[in-house]
């Protein structure tokens, strides 16, 4: 190549991205490489993460918020040069460099945008954990909530949850799963200011972790169990382990809906093997024991039935009342 068309070459700019939620330093090969082959790298942040790591690997860093045609011209004559972008992306860079390449008056460099770093599965997790923090800290009404005042919240999204799950909505489903997510992550981060006996969400978190790989030694052990009945007996099995209860009953919360605790009730006499009579009385509250008792015996969730045929009697009720059908006098 001669040294005029080695001048009119347009260069080769390239948009280094990179996760906050990843370890600073932990670049991709290709990013490397591109940093180490570009004749200048650019930062407009002088205390971006990233630096410290890329000065100590030789790579010497500009500290430089340039234009679009100033980036342009910094890459005539076929020079690469690598933007190191800041958290919140470019945009002001990346829509004057759109804005120049649409207009057809300028020679553009090539332009690749190169992701140096992805988040790993979970990490909108600590978005959700930070923005946790900032809202609690700075809201009037978060910040003066305690456990006991967002208990009715936890209950109403686990039943709008179970309603999404039944209608088959997907993205109400997607929904209705972040504000029960948000109920452990507020409760959690109230837990962190009591002053006795605090805990964080990482210590909700690996407990759960701790009893899921304990009660799973199919999989995280040396148990094999290749049916759901056969999982169920070491479910079971390492639960009476670690509880040491005295009563099938215990761990059954009563505020529950009726059909529900008396399905569960029924539910752990069974596994149990017990021989227990139902209780003597008359009333329909006695018949819808009994109801609920047979229905769990036959694999039937009777609060799921109940809760199935009373949305038909819904439908049925909007049904009249779309015909103008009143009542009969």
């Amino acid at each position: 190549m001669n040294a005029t068309s080695s001048e009119a070459a347009p260069g080769r700019i390239v948009l280094l991205t990179t996760s906050h939620r990843v370890a600073p330093g932990l670049l991709s090969w290709p990013a490397w490489q591109a940093l180490h082959g570009a004749d200048r790298v650019l930062c407009a942040d002088g205390a971006h993460p990233q630096l410290p790591y890329l000065r100590e690997a030789g790579i010497t860093v500009d500290e430089a918020a340039p234009t679009a045609e100033e980036l342009i011209a910094a890459c005539a004559g076929g020079h690469t040069v690598v933007v190191v972008a800041t958290g919140e992306g470019e945009p002001a860079l990346t829509d004057g460099l759109a804005r120049l390449a649409g207009s057809g008056r300028v020679s553009m460099p090539e332009l690749e945008l190169l992701p140096a770093s992805y988040d790993l599965p979970g990490a909108r997790l600590l978005d959700l954990v930070q923005v946790m923090d900032r809202i609690r800290a700075e809201c009037p009404w978060s910040s003066q909530q305690t456990h006991k005042g967002l208990a009715k919240y936890g209950i109403e999204e686990a039943y709008e949850l179970v309603e999404a799950i039944e209608d088959g909505d997907r993205d109400e489903l997607r929904e209705e799963l972040g504000d029960v997510l948000l109920q452990v992550v507020f409760h959690s981060r109230i837990a962190e200011e009591d002053p006795q006996a605090p805990f964080s969400i990482d210590d909700v978190a690996g407990g759960i972790v701790a009893k899921l790989i304990h009660r799973h030694p199919h999989v995280f052990g040396d148990e094999t169990a290749t049916t759901p009945e056969e999982v169920k007996e070491h479910w079971l099995r390492t639960k009476a382990v670690e509880k040491q209860r005295e009563s099938v009953t215990e761990g059954i919360p009563l505020g529950q809906p009726g059909l529900a605790l008396a399905a569960k009730l029924a539910s752990r006499v069974r596994t149990a093997g017990l021989e227990v009579p139902l209780p003597s009385g008359e009333g329909v509250g006695y018949e819808l024991l009994a109801m609920a008792v047979r229905a769990e015996a036959a694999g039937v969730d009777p609060e799921a039935a109940l809760r199935v045929a009373a949305r038909a009697f819904r439908d049925e009720i909007r049904q009249v009342e779309s015909e103008g059908r009143g009542p009969v006098t």
